[in-house]
């Protein structure tokens, strides 16, 4: 198998074709980059950015290069000496726009008789053998409908219609009712949906890959790109909501003939990679978490909590109390057809309503600690979950023991369904009652809800962070590491600078109390998380701040939200953004908190980034980021970036030029390229972990590793709190001892062996990079 060294994740949309990557890839092997890492191609919802709404998975999407455009990658990354990674989509298809579809427009026009009618995730007999589509304004709508051109027609939408369903005369809607598929509210998928989604996205739907024949026609395009030497390895969306994901993993491995496979994969803390898993690792959001709690300052707790309770009007947030009213509000609505459909899988000796076993369910899908269980494996997971609904809600007691051996029983037989489905669904409402609503309203430091996190982690002793890393190192040498992605709620350089606020606690306080008064708005928590947010990216553009405001606003669903959004809410939510721009006061105190935070936030994010690109493991560069990137959530962190800057600054540093400070763009592009060269051209000297100690005044302010299997590697230091440091007077006597001359990749000092002084090796910079000298 061949593995990367690192990555570089490339997103692939009609404004950045694979023509447009293939370009890029001799400045990506100059930036030290050992593999280019492609969002999904396969064709696509058309104008879809993202890719993860794939149409057609037999051909490469034309409007993002088509299979001339994969050639091409894969052409200038052979002849760089690179590998390519992929993005790939199993869980789901989209059917935005059936007819774009061809698995969707034959399930509609054929119904059951369709050739891949077997493919989609149907629940017929619920439906009355029809498959329920929300996409009318109610399903009064009916009357709006109109025949033409051999289809039937509402407004923009087109669907098929079945043969012999239609003659000349006909009433649209008796034509309709004729079909095998029914037009509903759009209202209704909360309750009566009959197909299998992703998430609560009505337009993605669930396609059942563990059926054989399901997956060879999904996966055939991908099997020839590794027939045909194109593609070194695979990225694997959602493997959570797959039916069987060990079997397919295993499946995968097959086909592809043993290639390098990552899973997306949210593991919660103690959680591992099942054992049976054929893959090398996550995609890094563990790594993630790590990495940003070792820079936050567990000082800081006491004052961020007082900050949070007093703006909830008491006490602090209960955050296990939270998810559990989050994640009912899920099963509770948007995804309560899922949980309706797992309660007709009931069978009727368990003596339960269908009320009383949907209650049931939803209340262990509340309690459960994780994603998913794998069953067998994850058992231990399922009965825990089970207990705590009961303790819980007591009078739940008869319903969950009558389920858990129901749940329990979750292997590949049709007796096993209603196992085998649960664990699909636990994920989804974990997912949005955790990380798309909790995560919106748990808002004491923002950098602690990033995806893949636990909020209750306030932050990480060196200690604990080397124990993990030498864990990752024994355990997942190959799984990837990264700090930005096109899914995280805020940048790499954006959780850096709001993450001094951890170090700031009472001028932060402070801040946000004149920021209250003078654009007030009446949810406190949703306050501190905006002008946190606003605080990491400033300055920034009044549409950007206008558009996360909202869309974090609704997300939570405190004060409104997507559904029904409050009109009078959102009119002082977008007041309070536009003083930042409109209000010289505002705008002042705004100037003055971020002067504050940026010098300490830019050491934060130089030292993450050393760390991150040279720990265990295999680190991605998110598109753009080897410059500074304060972005927030999608679509902010998707914004077209400008590859010749950067190539222009890169061949200046490599001319001689050094940084003129730590906080300009080429300090951050002088990390990243030394150490993605290094991590490339002298992977000897990262075939171990040991942590490098420290003695004097400041050694908790110093974070360093060496990654050589003997302790004659790669050493990196990093500066950790650096406003306490500050405070305490520098690194006065702080020094560690190197065995044998070192010679730093960033600035080219040599240091002799034996102890030398932390504050002589980062005279220049934050962070340092060290190798045994030649």
């Amino acid at each position: 198998m061949r593995t990367p060294a690192s990555t570089y994740r490339l997103q692939i949309r009609a404004g950045f074709t694979l023509h447009d990557a293939a370009a890029t890839v001799p400045y990506l092997k100059s930036l030290g980059v050992d593999w280019v890492y492609l969002s999904p191609i396969l064709t696509a919802e058309q104008g879809s950015d993202h890719g993860y709404d794939v149409t057609d998975p037999a051909a490469i999407d034309p409007d993002r290069g088509g299979a001339e455009g994969l050639a091409a990658v894969s052409r200038a990354a052979r002849e760089a000496g690179m590998g390519v990674l992929v993005d790939i989509v199993p869980n789901h298809v989209g059917v935005a726009t059936p007819a774009q579809n061809p698995w969707w427009w034959s399930l509609l026009k054929e119904g059951r008789e369709s050739p891949y009618a077997r493919a989609f995730d149907v629940d017929w007999d619920f439906g009355g053998g029809r498959i329920r589509i929300p996409v009318l304004g109610d399903d009064s709508d009916v009357d709006a409908l109109e025949v033409r051109d051999g289809e039937l027609r509402y407004y923009d939408h087109r669907f098929p219609l079945a043969e012999g369903s239609y003659a000349e005369g006909d009433r649209p809607r008796e034509v309709h009712d004729r079909q095998h598929y029914e037009l509903v509210g759009w209202r209704r998928a909360d309750t009566d949906l009959n197909y299998r989604r992703f998430f609560a996205v009505n337009t993605l739907a669930g396609i059942k890959v563990e059926i054989p024949e399901v997956f060879d026609e999904a996966h055939g395009e991908v099997v020839r790109w590794f027939r045909e030497d194109l593609v070194d390895g695979l990225r694997i969306d959602h493997p959570d909501g797959l039916a069987d994901p060990e079997g397919y993993l295993q499946r995968l491995r097959e086909v592809t003939g043993g290639a390098y496979l990552l899973i997306e994969k949210i593991l919660e803390p103690g959680e591992v990679v099942p054992a049976g898993f054929e893959c090398e690792g996550t995609t890094g959001y563990d790594a993630l978490a790590d990495v940003d709690r070792v820079f936050v300052d567990p000082a800081g707790r006491a004052g961020l909590d007082a900050l949070d309770g007093s703006l909830r009007g008491g006490e602090p947030a209960d955050y296990e109390e939270m998810i559990r009213g989050t994640k009912r509000r899920i099963t509770d609505g948007i995804l309560h057809s899922e949980m309706r459909r797992l309660a007709r899988l009931v069978p009727a000796g368990a003596g339960l309503s269908q009320d009383a076993a949907v209650d049931a369910l939803s209340e262990i899908t509340a309690a459960f600690p994780v994603y998913r269980s794998y069953l067998p494996e994850g058992e231990a997971v399922l009965r825990e979950a089970c207990a705590l609904a009961v303790r819980r809600r007591p009078e739940t007691e008869v319903a969950v023991q009558a389920l858990l051996p129901l749940l329990l029983h979750a292997g590949p037989g049709a007796d096993a369904e209603l196992g085998r489905r649960f664990q699909q669904t636990s994920g989804m409402v974990m997912a949005k009652g955790v990380e798309d609503t909790a995560f919106f309203r748990y808002t004491r430091l923002g950098i602690l809800t990033e995806v893949g996190a636990d909020p209750t982690e306030f932050a990480l002793s060196t200690d604990e962070f080397h124990t993990r890393m030498a864990r990752r190192q024994n355990r997942l040498p190959l799984s990837m590491t990264t700090l930005s992605t096109h899914d995280t709620k805020r940048s790499e350089d954006t959780r850096a600078r709001i993450s001094v606020l951890a170090e700031l606690a009472p001028e932060w306080t402070a801040a946000l109390q004149r920021l209250q008064e003078l654009a007030p708005l009446p949810d406190g928590p949703l306050a501190n998380l905006l002008w946190q947010a606003v605080a990491g990216v400033w300055p920034a553009e009044r549409g950007r701040l206008q558009s996360y405001a909202q869309k974090a606003a609704r997300e939570a669903g405190n004060s409104t939200d997507w559904l029904d959004p409050d009109p009078d809410f959102e009119a002082k939510l977008a007041a309070a953004v536009d003083a930042a721009f409109d209000n010289a006061q505002v705008r002042a105190e705004l100037d003055s908190l971020v002067a504050l935070l940026d010098p300490y936030g830019s050491a934060n994010a130089l030292s993450a980034k050393l760390v991150q690109l040279t720990m265990p493991g295999v680190p991605d560069v998110y598109q753009g980021t080897e410059f500074w990137d304060r972005s927030l959530t999608d679509p902010d962190n998707r914004r077209p970036f400008d590859f010749g800057t950067r190539r222009a600054a890169l061949a200046a540093l490599d001319a001689g030029e050094q940084p003129a400070s730590y906080r300009h763009d080429a300090a951050k592009l002088l990390v990243t390229s030394r150490a993605l060269r290094l991590r490339r051209d002298a992977p000897e000297l990262f075939t171990g972990y040991s942590p490098v100690p420290a003695t004097g005044a400041a050694a908790e302010h110093l974070i360093a590793f060496d990654r050589g299997a003997g302790g004659s590697g790669a050493v990196t230091l990093a500066t950790r709190l650096p406003r306490g440091l500050e405070q305490r007077g520098g690194w006065q006597d702080t020094a560690i001892e190197l065995a044998a001359a070192m010679t730093d990749e960033l600035t080219g000092r040599n240091f002799p062996a034996g102890p030398v002084p932390v504050a002589e090796i980062l005279r220049d910079y934050p962070v340092a990079l060290l190798v045994p000298a030649a």
